[in-house]
């Protein structure tokens, strides 16, 4: 058996790993990225942002975490009862645990730790289900995006494979692999209160149209004068295709920025201008919460059974 000194100091490496991990990748990030340039950036920050512009654009990232918060506040109510400073706590220090794994697959670990290893199944499968109904409406509205923006093929193609997906999940819902089926999780999904389902999709709708919306005014803030419904298509569609392709929560701001300047390159919109904004989006709602997050990484005591 491990001694409980022992232990504690397994715990203490693991929070300082994962809490200079994190650092050092947004350092990395930040400092050896050849497309950023940081004169140009505090130029823009200066020129652009004024105190009241700048409250206004951190408003929407204060929002878009807080709403995921009450999100997982209402989902974890299957287990157990927390406290918004709790949900706070759990949320932050997953984002913080997701930085650096494959498309922030650490986030599910992070929160799961707060509770006990009985419970770990259930936080993991609620922690699917939180970040599954984000996906779900970020899959509606880019294809609705791409419809609109008249990428007919593109539409097609993609829906084609999403009920290619559907039919073969359907065909093959009782196979089981480990004792686990699709049937068995959809009827946990079933036993979930519907109260609780219809909380957890309209936190994400809101949640969606934040950082959409945190997008668009961003836009307007360097004058980029396209109609309300063609910029905010443009902004789903990129968001949806971004979040379809494998990464690194720390590269994100890469992935979109890159799927970002192809789009909007379409609409003549200038690439330092779409660069800064996903930089800016990813500093905002990424970099601010992982920095947040590490005080909690960092006091995190270990739940007992």
């Amino acid at each position: 058996m491990i001694s409980n000194k022992i232990k504690q100091y397994l715990t203490l490496i693991i929070k300082l790993t994962i809490v200079f991990g994190a650092f050092y990748f947004i350092y990395e990030k930040l400092a050896n990225d050849d497309k950023l340039s940081w004169n140009q950036f505090s130029e823009i920050i200066q020129e652009k942002f004024t105190i009241t512009w700048l409250i206004f654009m951190l408003g929407f990232s204060f929002l878009n975490r807080f709403l995921e918060i009450l999100k997982w506040q209402n989902l974890v109510e299957v287990v157990e009862r927390i406290s918004l400073y709790t949900a706070t706590k759990q949320v932050l220090a997953g984002v913080t645990a997701g930085l650096f794994t494959p498309n922030g697959i650490g986030e599910y670990a992070g929160k799961a730790l707060y509770f006990p290893k009985s419970e770990t199944k259930r936080i993991l499968f609620l922690n699917v289900i939180c970040n599954g109904i984000q996906l779900i409406i970020a899959i509606f509205f880019g294809l609705v995006g791409l419809l609109y923006l008249g990428y007919l093929y593109s539409f097609l193609i993609i829906l084609f494979i999403l009920l290619l997906l559907v039919s073969f999940l359907f065909l093959t819902k009782n196979a089981t692999i480990k004792g686990y089926s699709v049937q068995l999780f959809i009827d946990k999904i079933i036993e979930i209160p519907k109260k609780i389902h219809r909380k957890n999709a309209l936190l994400a709708i809101a949640r969606y149209i934040t950082f959409s919306h945190q997008y668009y005014f961003l836009f307007l803030l360097f004058g980029v004068k396209i109609d309300y419904f063609t910029l905010m298509a443009t902004i789903t569609a990129v968001y949806f295709i971004a979040s379809s392709l494998p990464s690194f929560q720390f590269l994100d701001f890469v992935v979109k920025g890159s799927v970002a300047i192809w789009f909007f390159n379409k609409l003549h919109i200038d690439d330092y201008v779409v660069l800064f904004i996903s930089t800016f989006m990813w500093m905002a709602n990424v970099v601010i919460p992982v920095l947040i997050g590490s005080y909690f990484v960092l006091i995190f005591k270990p739940k007992r059974n």
